[in-house]
């Protein structure tokens, strides 16, 4: 049998246990915690007791420590395969995805795993499994996200423009205002809710095509919403249908909310009877429209997909009445969570 090899000298059985509290790597500190039962005078034979290994596997931590010091007992990281892909080929993925693909080429309107697996195939005579493709897109920083909706007819430059300009405006109202009034920032919006629901996902066993009620009858109502984020707050009615008579009501009852001394900055659309030269608007309001087919700019929108998701989907209404009351039952819900309109209404361009 060979004989041991003997420990450097320049470390104590003291300095390796402090090592090994110090140590964040478990199977280096068992490694140097056996070792310094040897520095202690203890034998090999206590040592691999101690650390649950032969005594060959001793020798080589010892010859491993001997070489490198405490470095030599952490598990290098395995190199691992050669990618598949080089930064080139990634570079290209990465364009292809953000542009999207040519229906009339491609064949799809969006990008599938085995369609950008495809892609790679083709452009470049490699075969990359989904798994693996699903890898390189998330180390590249993509995720499979829900997109938001645009408008076909949108003006490109509309958004940004109106962000840019959007604190000029506030303190060109403010400059009508008796100096020191507070502002407030209120968003408004109409969501048709009716017996024609919406179905939205929901949990069920891997393998199932889960189903939900779907309603055919027409009934419907429409909730009048507003939110003011900084604060927490909103104010809504709930109505037959959507006209001048219907804005006004709302607009009393957003009047009403805004806080004593205060002016709110209502921003809406350009509904027909939002700009309505017979709208009755409070004193207390300044109507501030929105760019025209720009619904992103308006957090009212992300409240109603909320609402739908949790509160009025999957739903079957009996009647009129029934629309009515799970109306006032979502709006009711979501006042009393101010965070929760915090968390879906405040935007850093416009409360920033």
């Amino acid at each position: 049998m060979a004989a041991a090899v003997a420990l450097r000298a320049d470390f104590t059985a003291t300095r390796m246990r402090a090592l090994a509290r110090s140590s964040g790597d478990a199977n280096q500190v068992r490694r140097l915690l056996a070792l310094a039962t040897i520095y202690e005078g203890g034998t090999r034979s206590d040592a691999a007791q101690l650390g649950g290994v032969g005594l060959q596997t001793v020798r080589d931590w010892v010859l491993r420590f001997n070489a490198a010091g405490p470095d030599g007992l952490i598990d290098a990281v395995p190199p691992g395969g050669v990618p598949l892909l080089d930064n080139a080929q990634r570079r290209a993925l990465a364009q292809i995805v953000e542009s999207g693909p040519i229906p009339a080429s491609h064949g799809v309107v969006r990008w599938r795993l085995i369609d950008l697996a495809q892609w790679v195939w083709d452009e470049f005579a490699i075969s990359v499994s989904k798994q693996t493709l699903s890898r390189e897109l998330r180390a590249m920083g993509y995720r499979k996200l829900s997109a938001r909706p645009r408008h076909h007819a949108q003006d490109d430059d509309a958004i940004p423009t109106f962000k840019k300009n959007f604190s000029a405006e506030v303190a060109t109202i403010r400059a009508t205002l008796p100096r020191g009034t507070a502002i407030e920032l209120w968003w408004q919006d109409e969501a048709r809710v009716g017996q024609k629901n919406g179905i939205t996902r929901r949990w069920a066993r891997r393998g199932t095509r889960p189903s939900a009620p779907k309603d055919q009858r027409t009934a419907s109502a429409y909730i009048y919403g507003a939110i003011c984020p900084a604060e927490g707050k909103g104010a809504a009615l709930v109505l037959p249908r959507c006209n001048t008579q219907g804005m006004a009501l709302h607009l009393a009852e957003i009047s009403a909310a805004v806080a004593p001394g205060a002016h709110a900055i209502l921003l809406l659309d350009q509904a027909g009877w939002h700009g309505s030269g017979a709208l009755i608007v409070p004193s207390n309001i300044t109507l501030l429209p929105l760019p025209s087919k720009c619904p992103e700019l308006n957090p009212v929108e992300n409240v109603w997909q909320f609402m739908r998701d949790n509160w009025l989907s999957n739903r079957i209404f009996k009647s009129y009445a029934d629309i009515l009351d799970h109306c006032c039952f979502a709006w009711n819900r979501l006042v009393d969570q101010p965070w929760l309109i915090m968390s879906i209404g405040l935007r850093s361009w416009a409360h920033g």
